[in-house]
């Protein structure tokens, strides 16, 4: 059980409600917060005084006042108007990860909902009962409005939800799973749950949870692509790192050494040539760097999942409700387009380094296009090919998505984030650059079969051995794809990274 507070959560912890669906419960201390924030909603209601969400209208329609009696009604309407998302449904993690991470914000006691609200969320979260919710809409300012309504819609009983992976309706679900929808809204209830970052803070939280560990995975291509190109490991002095200082840098080199531990692949400068080619060279400095960007991004997504991103933020103890711009997702926006460009660039110095192995005239000996009988056999002429154009539509999909803006609500709300389009974007980039490093490691175990055998690094070994387990030397021509994409779901296995890694290497 995952004890949500406001405060601890971390983005380990969300990958476990999300993907190997922990049970989450709330915090006493959060509980009794939550109920004081609501009283104060409901002396707001009474007295009568005008208080954004609460007793107007929304967004250019602030200026209306609704009478105490229509406050309920109010809010079950905006979830039905406001839930205008298109596209594909998200995935179930990803619901998952927006659901804990809304009630993670509310439980901090400053939005007015009641409890027994935010328990549905957790109820359904723990039942196995995820919104149906769909991919595009949000602005990202505001919050995510359109994708925070599905999710928030069963509450009330409407809309569509995943049941133990079946889509149905919510009614239809709830029976099966012996939940019951909450009768009514209360005032200021439908806002709180759809005013936030979460949609695009669990797109982009677990795009940039999979990217540290696809990191791992890159330093590991690039350590066998040393080896087989018989790579000198002199740049990967640490004496070198540190007179620069660049932690990532620092961090990467290490982990590359570690990697290629008691090989006897790697050379030394002036056994085979001076100095290698910037890919292999170069590496810990662009490994590296992406490794400061992901951290940096990391730093921002946790602060942001223990936020308080409502409108207006309730101060109870001041009896104050101040509006204002939590909801604004430009924090995210900017991390997650930087997280998009980093991936990219661990995919683009990845593809250079197949290409190197591929290239009788860059591969140090091997074979042209790793093929026993080049010209009758082409190899893995086309594995460089595929990289290459992943590679290419990377560099289409980093242009930053939060450079635009464009105005709505009449022009009330005139600034906006396009945070979610920046997580989604990433999360493409994440896509295809897994591909790109799996047809690395691919090649370099080929092209390690060309060499003379000898002891492989104490890690790259464990790779090779693991590669081999399931996809074989690739003696004449065959059918590729079959093999590039067994590469690529053994980078989602945690069989591979448990076979390589110590138990927690791979944790955030």
């Amino acid at each position: 059980m995952i004890i949500l507070n406001g405060q601890s959560l971390t983005l380990e912890l969300l990958h476990q409600i999300a993907r190997k669906n922990e049970k989450v419960s709330i915090a006493k201390e959060s509980q009794e917060l939550v109920l004081k924030a609501s009283l104060f909603v409901e002396k707001v209601v009474e007295d009568g005084q005008a208080v954004y969400g609460i007793n107007t209208g929304f967004g250019h329609l602030a200026n209306v006042i609704i009478d105490k009696h229509q406050v309920k009604k109010l809010q079950e309407n905006l979830l039905k108007s406001h839930a205008c998302g298109v596209g594909q449904p998200l995935s179930i993690d990803i619901v998952r990860a927006m659901m804990a991470l809304r009630v993670n914000a509310l439980i901090k006691g400053y939005s007015g909902i009641r409890l027994c609200t935010i328990q549905k969320l957790i109820e359904m979260l723990n039942k196995d009962v995820t919104p149906v919710v769909f991919e595009k809409g949000s602005l990202g300012a505001s919050g995510d409005l359109a994708l925070l309504s599905h999710m928030s819609l069963p509450i009330i009983g409407l809309g569509e939800v995943f049941y133990k992976g079946q889509r149905m309706s919510t009614l239809e679900a709830f029976a099966k799973a012996d939940i019951k929808p909450i009768e009514e809204l209360y005032a200021k209830e439908g806002l709180s749950l759809i005013n936030g970052t979460q949609a695009m803070s669990a797109i982009g939280g677990l795009v940039l949870y999979d990217s540290l560990k696809l990191l791992k995975y890159a330093n590991l291509s690039l350590s066998m692509s040393m080896e087989a190109l018989g790579g000198v490991i002199d740049a990967f002095d640490p004496r070198i790192q540190e007179v620069r200082g660049q932690k990532g840098q620092i961090k990467a080199a290490k982990e590359m050494r570690d990697n290629l531990k008691n090989s006897h692949h790697i050379t030394h400068q002036n056994e085979l040539r001076v100095q290698d080619a910037y890919s292999l060279r170069c590496a810990p400095q662009v490994h590296g760097a992406i490794t400061d960007a992901m951290e940096h991004v990391l730093d921002i997504v946790e602060r942001e999942m223990n936020a308080v991103t409502d409108n207006p933020i309730l101060f109870e103890d001041k009896e104050q409700a101040i509006s204002a711009g939590n909801f604004h997702g430009e924090p995210l926006a900017l991390a997650f387009d930087y997280l998009g460009i980093a991936i990219a660039e661990l995919a683009g110095i990845s593809e250079r380094r197949i290409e190197r192995m591929v290239n009788p005239n860059l591969s140090n000996g091997l074979p042209p296009f790793l093929a026993k009988c080049s010209g009758l056999n082409s190899g893995f002429m086309i594995v460089q090919y595929t990289a290459a154009s992943l590679v290419s539509e990377n560099k289409v999909l980093a242009h930053p998505a939060s450079v635009d803006s464009i105005p709505s609500s009449a022009n009330q709300e005139d600034h906006v984030s396009m945070g979610s389009i920046s997580a989604r974007k990433a999360q493409s980039i994440l896509e295809n650059s897994r591909k790109v490093i799996a047809m690395e490691l691919l090649t370099a175990a080929q092209a390690i079969d060309f060499r003379e055998k000898a002891q492989l690094g104490d890690k790259t070994v464990k790779a090779y051995e693991y590669i081999r387990s399931i996809i074989p030397f690739i003696e004449h021509d065959e059918v590729m794809y079959p093999y590039l994409h067994q590469a690529e779901e053994m980078l989602v296995d945690e069989a591979f990274e448990n076979h390589i890694f110590m138990k927690g290497d791979m944790h955030v």
